[in-house]
């Protein structure tokens, strides 16, 4: 079991006892769009306390009112409990990163040995079966010669205003997601990160402009090149993006950043 401070992950075998199911009937409900539950790079599923509240109540949909799994989807959607299966950021990205490689003609094989991660990972990723972190999102991107921002869909017009339930959100690896606030801009990139204790950006990156931060809320180790700052409430810290660097999330609890990019591409 991970712990997310206050609300752990919890691994299939767990949550199949938790919700009185087996695990199959789990994953045949997961891949209808019951459960989102976040994937290790190691590809083990993990669900939180809301996967959970939503697997019981299809439990008693199941069991008590007599409907099929297709009914119980249907209804949970209605009453805006569940999505359609295959939407969500890690649908896009999975599409987005096929349609580069095949633009380019390049086998997985190719791009995996380019970027250094391993045909197996790549092929889920594009399958939308694993979601990468923000370091192998961002070497992808990278190798591509485009940037996250690409990932985000962040098309449709510009506006002064962006409400909370509007921001576009990107899942980059368990325990990760980063939601932009603002799209359409030349000059700055400004998301706000949630990071689960122990998650962050997997392997150092770089990239081209500067990083300004705030933690809203936790704490934040953040490491350019050999040396390590550890951010708390309060904090704000500035960087070129140049220097190699990734980050994680050291304390008990969740973390929230302000991070602001300039230019555009991150």
């Amino acid at each position: 079991m991970n712990s997310t401070g206050s609300e752990p992950y919890l691994k299939i075998g767990d949550v199949a006892r938790r919700v009185g199911v087996s695990p199959s009937v789990i994953r045949s409900w997961e891949s209808m769009g019951l459960a989102r539950p976040r994937r290790t790079e190691s590809n083990y599923r993990l669900y939180t306390p809301d996967d959970v509240k939503l697997l019981k109540r299809a439990r008693f949909l199941r069991k008590v009112r007599g409907l099929n799994a297709a009914a119980i989807v249907e209804l949970l959607r209605r009453e805006g409990r569940a999505r359609p299966a295959g939407d969500g950021s890690a649908g896009a990205i999975g599409s987005h990163l096929r349609q580069l490689r095949a633009k380019r003609r390049l086998s997985l094989a190719q791009v995996a040995r380019k970027v250094g991660i391993s045909v197996g990972f790549l092929s889920a990723l594009e399958r939308s079966q694993m979601s990468g972190s923000v370091g192998t999102l961002r070497k992808l991107a990278r190798f591509y010669k485009t940037n996250i921002l690409d990932f985000f869909d962040a098309t449709g017009v510009r506006s002064r205003q962006v409400r909370p339930k509007q921001r576009k959100v990107l899942e980059a690896g368990p325990g990760v997601s980063m939601a932009l606030l603002a799209w359409g801009n030349t000059v700055m990139e400004p998301h706000l990160f949630r990071v689960a204790p122990g998650s962050g950006s997997g392997d150092s990156y770089t990239h081209e402009g500067e990083e300004f931060l705030y933690v809203l809320k936790g704490e934040l180790a953040i490491t350019l090149e050999r040396d390590e700052y550890r951010l708390k409430t309060g904090d704000s810290f500035y960087f070129e993006s140049a220097t190699p660097h990734h980050w994680k999330n050291p304390g008990r609890g969740e973390t929230c950043v302000l991070w602001i990019n300039t230019p555009p591409t991150f």
